[in-house]
């Protein structure tokens, strides 16, 4: 099969999983986008190996180079970022970081992978990153600025409350220490 035939098929695996999203069948549309992404990894792996080999007697910085981004890149960071969504719609935080960071490696600016790289982080308890994040989008995003704020609100209040369950064990832990001194203090007089 050649590319651009691939190409069609992981872009009809991909508008089959934005559907089952949207109907609430989220194991379909995982399902769905995980087809797609066996179409499309192999072509991004035959292109950079045939970019390599085009390239073999260049002595270039790859780093300082930015590689073009391909049809199926974008496809891919699409891809990625709704399997963001349909693991945090699941709960599963680590696999929802894992695949935003994946859209993100196609395109650090994506403002919905970074919105769920945000909301996972919060989830598995790292609120600074996760405000730092949600932060940043507030000043690039004004379209959808009233979500990133409530997320933001939310994710403040929840840091709050872990907080105050911190202080409560330690206070205790420590007025546990006091309250035993004291009660060694009245037994010796």
């Amino acid at each position: 099969m050649d590319t651009e035939g691939k190409i069609a098929i992981a872009k009809e695996k991909k508008d089959v999983g934005d559907q089952a999203f949207k109907n609430g069948e989220v194991v379909n549309a995982l399902r769905s986008y995980h087809e797609a992404l066996m179409y499309l990894n192999g072509i991004t792996k035959n292109v950079q190996s045939a970019m390599a080999r085009e390239n073999e007697g260049d002595v270039v910085d790859k780093s300082a180079e930015e590689k073009p981004k391909t049809e199926a890149d974008e496809i891919l960071e699409k891809i990625y970022s709704n399997m963001a969504a349909c693991h945090i719609k699941n709960g599963n935080w680590r696999r929802a970081l894992e695949t935003a960071d994946k859209a993100l490696a196609k395109n650090p600016k994506n403002s919905k992978a970074l919105f769920r790289k945000a909301k996972a982080l919060g989830e598995q308890g790292y609120f600074e990153k996760a405000e730092a994040i949600l932060t940043e989008l507030t000043k690039e995003d004004s379209a959808d600025g009233p979500i990133i704020l409530a997320e933001l609100t939310r994710l403040r209040a929840a840091d709050k409350v872990r907080e105050k369950e911190q202080n409560k064990k330690f206070k205790g832990f420590l007025n546990r220490d006091k309250g035993a001194k004291s009660a060694g203090e009245k037994s010796n007089s």
